[in-house]
């Protein structure tokens, strides 16, 4: 009798633990970069429709303080279209400074109907960039029309030390702007705020140490720096895929952090980060990601 209630309270913690496992995280990078214009409200809907479970973009500021979502805080050339219809050049990118224009200003700026060279399946179409707040709802609506999961939402500050008063405002404002907008729509809890620049993860951890943060990462450094100029370890690492070996990813782990790379396009590629037991992926390329049989859990 004892063997047996010992056997079902075993297999009740197993259920359990099974039950409370996450799923794999499946990001939209910039929406559905690969297929829709980046960044971009239908992007992110495109994202949507692929079952991806985070979408994930990145935010400026504009002059009159509004948070808009944008890769660069200037007009990108390679796909961006100034008010007369004339293709942005890349010697002016950065005069087009988007933290010196109102919301308005930034509207007659069209970034759809010029194809991104970089992505030839990328449909091209009249479009903006969009506010935070306005893209966060076009999605929340429409996964309410479709009955789907509530999402999650990935935004990286686009923040650098020698940007800030040029293109961006110091951190705390950065932060600051950031934390009120998201709190209004009521999403703080399905939000992840990511960024190559320290100062503005620990900028969002003294507003609200419930906002989970993700270090972005582009080179092979311990961890260990980051985590000592943050002054706490982040929930999230999140390197370029190519940094990940399956070594790296348990000491990770083991540290307690999710691993959540970035931008995994091929198939192989995103086989082979699933097999060393990432937590999820940022793809551009959600469609390919269908292909594959990821589980449920990892």
């Amino acid at each position: 009798m004892r063997t047996f209630f010992a056997t079902l309270i075993l297999f009740t913690l197993i259920s359990c633990t099974m039950e409370q496992s996450e799923p794999f995280d499946l990001q939209g990078h910039r929406g559905a970069r690969g297929l829709m214009p980046e960044n971009t409200i239908p992007a992110m809907l495109k994202g949507v429709e692929l079952d991806v479970t985070t979408v994930e973009f990145d935010v400026v500021v504009t002059k009159d303080e509004q948070l808009l979502v944008s890769h660069e805080p200037w007009f990108n050339h390679l796909f961006s279209t100034k008010p007369d219809g004339s293709p942005v050049t890349e010697s002016e990118e950065k005069s087009l400074n988007i933290f010196e224009m109102t919301f308005e200003e930034t509207q007659q700026f069209d970034v759809g109907q010029r194809q991104n060279p970089n992505f030839p399946e990328q449909q091209t179409m009249e479009v903006t960039k969009p506010l935070m707040a306005d893209a966060i709802r076009a999605v929340e609506e429409y996964a309410e029309e479709k009955n789907l999961p509530p999402l999650r939402y990935n935004i990286e500050t686009k923040s650098r030390p020698e940007w800030y008063g040029e293109y961006v405002p110091g951190p705390e404002k950065f932060a600051s702007l950031m934390y009120d907008v998201l709190n209004e729509l009521g999403v703080l809890d399905r939000v992840i705020i990511q960024s190559f620049d320290p100062s503005t993860l620990i900028a969002i951890r003294q507003i609200d140490s419930s906002v989970q943060l993700a270090m972005l990462v582009q080179e092979r450094v311990p961890a260990d720096m980051y985590i000592n100029i943050l002054g706490f370890t982040p929930d999230i690492w999140s390197p370029n895929y190519e940094l990940l070996t399956p070594e790296s990813v348990s000491e990770l782990k083991a540290r307690g952090m999710k691993v959540i790379p970035w931008t995994v396009n091929s198939t192989e590629e995103m086989n082979r980060v699933f097999e060393m037991g990432v937590d999820g992926l940022i793809t551009d390329f959600p469609n390919r990601a269908q292909e594959l049989n990821f589980n449920q859990s990892n």
